[in-house]
């Protein structure tokens, strides 16, 4: 099975500060997790983004 990568962007800044190995086959619904932000310096909302 082949990975792909996608990025985490925070949803405050939109830096894309995480980068992660998804699935090739496609979800519906995109990722969302609790992480810390180093630009925002606190811990926000991030997204997957492709």
């Amino acid at each position: 099975m082949v990975q792909k990568k996608a990025s985490l962007a925070c949803v405050d800044c939109g830096s894309r500060n995480y980068s992660i190995a998804v699935s090739s086959n496609p979800k519906p619904t995109r990722l969302e997790v609790n992480k810390f932000c180093k630009h925002c310096k606190q811990y926000t909302l991030h997204k997957e983004t492709r």
